[in-house]
Protein backbone atom coordinates (compact mmCIF):
# COMPACT_ATOMS: atom_id res chain seq x y z
CA UNK A 1 0.00 0.00 0.00
CA UNK A 2 1.29 3.44 -0.88
CA UNK A 3 2.26 5.80 1.91
CA UNK A 4 0.52 9.12 2.47
CA UNK A 5 1.44 11.58 -0.25
CA UNK A 6 4.15 14.12 0.52
CA UNK A 7 3.70 17.43 -1.28
CA UNK A 8 7.41 17.54 -2.13
CA UNK A 9 7.03 14.40 -4.25
CA UNK A 10 4.54 16.00 -6.60
CA UNK A 11 6.30 16.26 -9.97
CA UNK A 12 9.64 15.24 -8.47
CA UNK A 13 11.67 13.61 -11.26
CA UNK A 14 13.25 10.28 -10.37
CA UNK A 15 15.46 8.01 -12.47
CA UNK A 16 15.44 4.35 -11.40
CA UNK A 17 18.01 2.19 -13.14
CA UNK A 18 17.03 -1.44 -13.52
CA UNK A 19 13.50 -0.24 -12.90
CA UNK A 20 11.64 -2.61 -15.19
CA UNK A 21 11.25 -5.58 -12.83
CA UNK A 22 11.79 -6.74 -9.26
CA UNK A 23 12.77 -4.17 -6.65
CA UNK A 24 13.07 -1.41 -9.26
CA UNK A 25 9.56 -1.96 -10.57
CA UNK A 26 8.07 -1.82 -7.07
CA UNK A 27 9.87 1.42 -6.26
CA UNK A 28 8.84 2.93 -9.60
CA UNK A 29 5.18 2.07 -9.05
CA UNK A 30 5.26 3.43 -5.51
CA UNK A 31 6.78 6.74 -6.58
CA UNK A 32 4.39 7.04 -9.51
CA UNK A 33 1.48 6.57 -7.10
CA UNK A 34 2.95 9.25 -4.82
CA UNK A 35 2.99 11.84 -7.60
CA UNK A 36 6.54 11.65 -8.91
CA UNK A 37 7.50 11.64 -12.57
CA UNK A 38 9.46 8.46 -13.14
CA UNK A 39 12.12 7.32 -15.59
CA UNK A 40 12.91 3.61 -15.59
CA UNK A 41 15.87 2.12 -17.39
CA UNK A 42 16.63 -1.41 -18.50
CA UNK A 43 19.61 -2.85 -20.31
CA UNK A 44 17.49 -3.26 -23.45
CA UNK A 45 13.97 -2.72 -24.71
CA UNK A 46 11.85 -5.56 -23.41
CA UNK A 47 8.35 -6.75 -22.70
CA UNK A 48 9.06 -6.16 -19.01
CA UNK A 49 9.90 -2.50 -19.69
CA UNK A 50 6.69 -1.97 -21.66
CA UNK A 51 4.70 -3.66 -18.91
CA UNK A 52 6.27 -1.60 -16.12
CA UNK A 53 5.77 1.67 -18.01
CA UNK A 54 2.12 0.76 -18.64
CA UNK A 55 1.58 -0.12 -14.98
CA UNK A 56 3.19 3.14 -13.82
CA UNK A 57 1.15 5.20 -16.29
CA UNK A 58 -2.01 3.56 -14.96
CA UNK A 59 -1.38 5.13 -11.55
CA UNK A 60 0.50 8.29 -12.57
CA UNK A 61 -1.24 9.23 -15.81
CA UNK A 62 0.03 9.71 -19.35
CA UNK A 63 3.14 11.80 -19.91
CA UNK A 64 4.57 11.13 -16.45
CA UNK A 65 6.55 7.93 -17.05
CA UNK A 66 9.45 7.24 -19.40
CA UNK A 67 11.21 3.98 -20.22
CA UNK A 68 14.75 4.10 -21.64
CA UNK A 69 16.96 1.24 -22.81
CA UNK A 70 20.47 1.90 -21.46
CA UNK A 71 23.41 -0.24 -20.40
CA UNK A 72 24.70 1.51 -17.29
CA UNK A 73 28.16 0.03 -17.78
CA UNK A 74 28.43 2.39 -20.76
CA UNK A 75 29.00 5.99 -19.65
CA UNK A 76 27.71 7.47 -22.92
CA UNK A 77 24.44 5.58 -22.39
CA UNK A 78 24.16 7.07 -18.91
CA UNK A 79 24.68 10.55 -20.29
CA UNK A 80 21.88 9.85 -22.77
CA UNK A 81 19.54 8.87 -19.94
CA UNK A 82 20.09 12.26 -18.31
CA UNK A 83 19.66 14.04 -21.64
CA UNK A 84 16.37 12.30 -22.41
CA UNK A 85 15.11 12.90 -18.87
CA UNK A 86 15.81 16.62 -19.05
CA UNK A 87 14.25 16.84 -22.51
CA UNK A 88 11.10 15.04 -21.32
CA UNK A 89 10.65 16.47 -17.83
CA UNK A 90 12.97 19.49 -17.65
CA UNK A 91 14.49 18.43 -14.35
CA UNK A 92 16.15 15.66 -12.36
CA UNK A 93 15.90 15.45 -8.59
CA UNK A 94 16.63 11.85 -7.61
CA UNK A 95 18.76 9.00 -8.95
CA UNK A 96 18.07 5.48 -7.68
CA UNK A 97 20.94 3.18 -8.65
CA UNK A 98 19.14 -0.16 -8.66
CA UNK A 99 20.47 -1.86 -11.83
CA UNK A 100 22.46 -4.93 -10.93
CA UNK A 101 23.60 -8.32 -12.10
CA UNK A 102 23.54 -11.27 -9.75
CA UNK A 103 25.18 -14.64 -9.30
CA UNK A 104 23.01 -16.43 -11.85
CA UNK A 105 25.44 -15.18 -14.48
CA UNK A 106 28.06 -17.33 -12.73
CA UNK A 107 25.89 -20.39 -12.09
CA UNK A 108 22.20 -21.29 -11.92
CA UNK A 109 22.97 -23.31 -8.79
CA UNK A 110 25.13 -20.73 -7.01
CA UNK A 111 22.92 -20.78 -3.92
CA UNK A 112 23.22 -24.55 -3.44
CA UNK A 113 26.64 -25.26 -5.01
CA UNK A 114 28.98 -22.31 -4.35
CA UNK A 115 31.44 -21.51 -7.12
CA UNK A 116 34.98 -20.68 -5.87
CA UNK A 117 36.37 -17.46 -7.26
CA UNK A 118 39.17 -19.18 -9.18
CA UNK A 119 36.60 -21.00 -11.32
CA UNK A 120 34.72 -17.86 -12.35
CA UNK A 121 35.09 -16.79 -15.96
CA UNK A 122 36.89 -13.42 -16.10
CA UNK A 123 34.29 -11.99 -18.50
CA UNK A 124 31.50 -12.84 -16.01
CA UNK A 125 33.41 -11.17 -13.19
CA UNK A 126 33.90 -8.08 -15.35
CA UNK A 127 30.25 -8.01 -16.38
CA UNK A 128 28.92 -8.07 -12.81
CA UNK A 129 31.44 -5.48 -11.63
CA UNK A 130 30.74 -3.42 -14.74
CA UNK A 131 27.07 -3.10 -13.82
CA UNK A 132 27.12 -3.18 -10.02
CA UNK A 133 30.11 -0.91 -9.43
CA UNK A 134 30.97 0.93 -12.64
CA UNK A 135 27.30 1.35 -13.53
CA UNK A 136 26.61 3.10 -10.22
CA UNK A 137 29.58 5.39 -10.82
CA UNK A 138 28.63 6.06 -14.45
CA UNK A 139 25.04 7.06 -13.67
CA UNK A 140 26.09 9.14 -10.69
CA UNK A 141 28.91 10.76 -12.66
CA UNK A 142 26.44 11.68 -15.38
CA UNK A 143 23.70 13.00 -13.07
CA UNK A 144 25.34 14.51 -9.99
CA UNK A 145 26.93 17.54 -11.74
CA UNK A 146 23.41 18.55 -12.82
CA UNK A 147 22.19 18.16 -9.24
CA UNK A 148 25.08 20.23 -7.92
CA UNK A 149 24.28 22.97 -10.42
CA UNK A 150 20.73 23.12 -9.00
CA UNK A 151 21.85 22.91 -5.37
CA UNK A 152 19.64 19.89 -4.77
CA UNK A 153 19.58 16.19 -5.42
CA UNK A 154 19.44 12.71 -3.96
CA UNK A 155 21.37 9.57 -4.87
CA UNK A 156 19.98 6.32 -3.47
CA UNK A 157 22.13 3.24 -3.97
CA UNK A 158 20.41 -0.14 -3.66
CA UNK A 159 22.48 -2.66 -1.75
CA UNK A 160 22.35 -6.09 -0.12
CA UNK A 161 22.63 -7.46 3.41
CA UNK A 162 25.98 -7.55 5.22
CA UNK A 163 26.27 -11.38 5.28
CA UNK A 164 25.76 -11.55 1.51
CA UNK A 165 28.76 -9.29 0.92
CA UNK A 166 31.11 -11.86 2.47
CA UNK A 167 29.20 -15.14 2.00
CA UNK A 168 31.12 -18.09 0.58
CA UNK A 169 30.58 -18.47 -3.14
CA UNK A 170 28.94 -15.03 -3.56
CA UNK A 171 31.88 -13.42 -5.32
CA UNK A 172 31.77 -11.08 -7.22
CA UNK A 173 28.17 -10.06 -6.35
CA UNK A 174 28.79 -9.62 -2.61
CA UNK A 175 32.05 -7.70 -3.02
CA UNK A 176 30.45 -5.49 -5.68
CA UNK A 177 27.85 -4.34 -3.17
CA UNK A 178 30.52 -3.81 -0.51
CA UNK A 179 32.34 -1.57 -2.97
CA UNK A 180 29.14 0.32 -3.70
CA UNK A 181 28.52 0.98 0.00
CA UNK A 182 32.07 2.22 0.47
CA UNK A 183 31.59 4.48 -2.56
CA UNK A 184 28.38 5.81 -1.04
CA UNK A 185 30.19 6.82 2.15
CA UNK A 186 32.93 8.58 0.21
CA UNK A 187 30.46 10.37 -2.04
CA UNK A 188 28.33 11.59 0.87
CA UNK A 189 31.45 13.31 2.21
CA UNK A 190 32.51 14.64 -1.21
CA UNK A 191 29.06 16.24 -1.56
CA UNK A 192 28.88 17.92 1.85
CA UNK A 193 27.52 21.44 1.52
CA UNK A 194 26.34 20.98 -2.06
CA UNK A 195 22.71 20.06 -1.36
CA UNK A 196 23.04 16.51 -2.68
CA UNK A 197 22.43 13.57 -0.33
CA UNK A 198 23.72 10.02 -0.82
CA UNK A 199 22.14 7.09 1.00
CA UNK A 200 22.00 3.30 0.81
CA UNK A 201 18.74 1.34 0.80
CA UNK A 202 18.28 -2.44 0.86
CA UNK A 203 15.58 -5.05 1.42
CA UNK A 204 17.17 -6.66 4.48
CA UNK A 205 17.31 -10.21 3.15
CA UNK A 206 16.84 -12.17 -0.04
CA UNK A 207 13.93 -10.80 -2.06
CA UNK A 208 11.68 -12.53 -4.55
CA UNK A 209 13.34 -11.30 -7.75
CA UNK A 210 15.06 -12.79 -10.79
CA UNK A 211 18.41 -12.59 -8.99
CA UNK A 212 17.47 -15.94 -7.41
CA UNK A 213 17.05 -19.04 -9.58
CA UNK A 214 13.42 -20.11 -10.08
CA UNK A 215 12.41 -22.87 -7.68
CA UNK A 216 9.30 -24.36 -6.09
CA UNK A 217 10.90 -23.57 -2.74
CA UNK A 218 12.59 -20.29 -3.63
CA UNK A 219 14.47 -19.03 -0.58
CA UNK A 220 17.51 -16.99 0.34
CA UNK A 221 20.57 -18.40 2.09
CA UNK A 222 18.92 -17.70 5.48
CA UNK A 223 15.83 -19.72 4.50
CA UNK A 224 13.62 -16.64 4.14
CA UNK A 225 12.27 -14.69 1.19
CA UNK A 226 11.02 -11.11 1.26
CA UNK A 227 8.48 -9.77 -1.23
CA UNK A 228 9.94 -7.32 -3.73
CA UNK A 229 7.21 -4.88 -2.68
CA UNK A 230 8.96 -4.40 0.67
CA UNK A 231 11.02 -1.70 -1.06
CA UNK A 232 7.91 0.48 -1.25
CA UNK A 233 8.15 1.12 2.50
CA UNK A 234 10.87 3.76 2.55
CA UNK A 235 11.45 4.91 -0.99
CA UNK A 236 8.92 7.74 -0.80
CA UNK A 237 10.53 9.20 2.33
CA UNK A 238 14.02 8.84 0.87
CA UNK A 239 12.97 10.75 -2.27
CA UNK A 240 11.03 13.45 -0.44
CA UNK A 241 12.09 16.66 1.30
CA UNK A 242 11.54 14.88 4.62
CA UNK A 243 14.95 13.24 4.14
CA UNK A 244 16.79 16.43 3.15
CA UNK A 245 20.16 16.59 4.86
CA UNK A 246 20.08 12.90 5.77
CA UNK A 247 23.19 11.64 4.01
CA UNK A 248 25.75 8.88 4.41
CA UNK A 249 23.10 6.65 5.97
CA UNK A 250 21.89 3.10 5.34
CA UNK A 251 18.24 2.06 5.56
CA UNK A 252 16.79 -1.46 5.68
CA UNK A 253 13.28 -1.88 4.31
CA UNK A 254 12.56 -4.96 6.46
CA UNK A 255 13.07 -2.84 9.60
CA UNK A 256 10.86 0.02 8.36
CA UNK A 257 7.70 0.06 10.50
CA UNK A 258 4.94 1.45 8.28
CA UNK A 259 2.67 1.92 11.30
CA UNK A 260 4.94 4.68 12.59
CA UNK A 261 5.19 8.25 11.29
CA UNK A 262 7.65 8.32 8.39
CA UNK A 263 10.50 9.95 10.32
CA UNK A 264 10.23 7.39 13.12
CA UNK A 265 10.06 4.55 10.64
CA UNK A 266 13.23 5.86 9.01
CA UNK A 267 15.06 6.03 12.34
CA UNK A 268 14.10 2.46 13.12
CA UNK A 269 15.30 1.29 9.72
CA UNK A 270 18.64 3.11 9.87
CA UNK A 271 21.74 1.01 10.48
CA UNK A 272 25.43 1.83 9.99
CA UNK A 273 26.55 -1.35 8.23
CA UNK A 274 30.23 -2.06 7.69
CA UNK A 275 31.23 1.16 5.95
CA UNK A 276 28.74 3.88 6.86
CA UNK A 277 29.73 3.93 10.54
CA UNK A 278 33.29 5.01 9.75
Amino acid sequence: MSQAKDASLQDRVVIITGGVRGLGREMALELAALGARVVVTGASESEAMCETVAMAKAVAGEGRVLGIAADVSNFAACESVLKFTLEKFGALHVLVNNAGQGMRLISETFNTKPVPFWEIEPQHWSSIMGTNVNGVFNMSRACVPHMISKGFGKVINISTSDPTMVRKGYSPYGPSKAAMEAMSKVWSQDLEGKGVDVNVYLPGGAADTDLLPPSENKRGADGNLLPAAIMRRGIGWLCSDASNGKTGSRYIARLWDEALPAAEGARGASTPGHFLSA
